[in-house]
């Protein structure tokens, strides 16, 4: 018993890698999702884009916005007395805070009353709002410790305090529910169409049929097309089942238009539609595309937002998720759920989802093409 099982692990062993692919997938790929996950996966706040507002441009003012950045828990994108121009940067994303100082703070602080700043956070990433707010309390608390410690004479001459009143935009009670539960119609919609696609060319070696329809009348342009549509018909179904299960059941506003909310889902399906194209034509096995979905499904998670902020990544791990359609996709959703956002604010992600959607296609069609020749 001992030497049969002996040589059907050897079997087993030499089955598993004597392809070079599996190989890179069993050794190579838990490297590189270890450093994905080291980077990515970072709840701290770090360099959060932030509007000033000082109406009252006072030294006081001043002192305490300075203590912001210097914390290097928040970066100033913009310094404006605009509070339109400041809130246009909260709709499109541009920034994740407003810092509003109004008029009289720093002689509310020299009077020995208490400074009032207030916070304006974007409330559609519930959690790193939270976080946001924490830094920013703690920071304000600590400035407020500091003048008091400075100030000296009598208690009556003491600066005042200064109070942080923060107000989150777009969800105002801060529900992670409605931040994630959209983020849902990207994740499902994304795993299924990558497994589907990818599996479908695949099957269709494994069980040797490829070879007749590559030499029947049928063109390799209209096989894909025929492989593809039908699983972005049920891409569709699926984005409409989550996003009526998140506007009856969970009670998740939906104020943006869904003509545009499917606009940017078919760009997105470009992309994935497209990926899962590619995985299948470098996969000789259903198990090496099941694997290769998986290796490109959760880094796109980790480098998408959806669970952690791109502002606390560092700079390289930043510039990998300009690559990552999940990223974009998920910036439409969460826009049209709890912003209300249009055309106007939108058009970036659709624009670059489209872009990643025809390469990607092209790419995969062409290499298609080369390996079926």
């Amino acid at each position: 018993m001992v030497e049969r099982l002996r040589r059907m692990l050897v079997k087993e062993f030499l089955q598993l890698l004597r392809d070079p692919r599996m190989r890179f997938v069993v050794f190579v790929v838990p490297v590189i999702q270890t450093l994905v996950f080291g980077y990515a996966v970072n709840m701290d706040v770090r360099d959060y884009p932030a509007v000033v507002v000082d109406l009252d441009r006072s030294p006081r003012s001043r002192a305490l916005l300075s203590g912001m950045t210097a914390s290097g828990a928040f970066r100033f994108v913009m310094d404006t007395r605009d509070m339109e121009a400041a809130a246009g940067m909260l709709d499109r994303g541009d920034a994740g805070a407003i810092f509003r100082v109004d008029p009289g703070f720093g002689g509310d602080v020299e009077a020995g009353r208490p400074g009032k700043l207030q916070m304006i956070i974007d409330g559609s990433d519930a959690n790193s709002a939270r976080i946001a707010i924490d830094y920013a309390s703690r920071i304000v608390a600590r400035h407020a410790a500091e003048l008091r410690s400075r100030s000296g004479g009598a208690p009556a001459r003491r600066p005042g305090g200064i109070v942080l009143v923060p107000r989150a935009a777009f969800n105002p009670n801060l529900e992670s529910r409605k931040g994630f539960v959209p983020g849902v119609i990207a994740m499902v919609v994304m795993l299924l169409t990558l497994m589907l696609t990818s599996m479908a060319i695949v099957r269709e070696k494994e069980i040797g049929t490829i070879e007749q329809i590559l030499v029947s009348p049928i063109s390799p342009t209209e096989f894909i097309l025929g492989k593809t549509i039908p699983f972005a018909i049920i891409g569709y179904i699926d984005v409409v089942i989550v996003a009526l299960v998140a506007v009856f059941w969970f009670d998740v506003p939906m104020r943006g238009s869904i003509p545009i909310l499917f606009l940017g889902t078919t760009c997105f399906f470009l992309c994935t539609l497209g990926i899962g194209l590619l995985i299948s034509t470098v996969s000789r096995t259903q198990q090496q595309a099941m694997l290769t979905v998986f290796l490109v499904y959760f880094p796109a998670i980790l480098l998408s937002g959806f669970m952690f902020p791109i502002a606390n990544m560092p700079p390289f791990a930043r510039v990998l998720t300009l690559a990552d359609p999940l990223r974009y996709y998920l910036v439409i959703v969460r826009s049209i759920f709890l912003k209300g956002a249009g055309m106007a604010i939108l058009w970036p992600q659709i624009a670059a989802l489209f872009g990643m959607g025809i390469a990607t296609l092209a790419f995969a069609v062409s290499r298609f093409r080369k390996t079926s020749a």
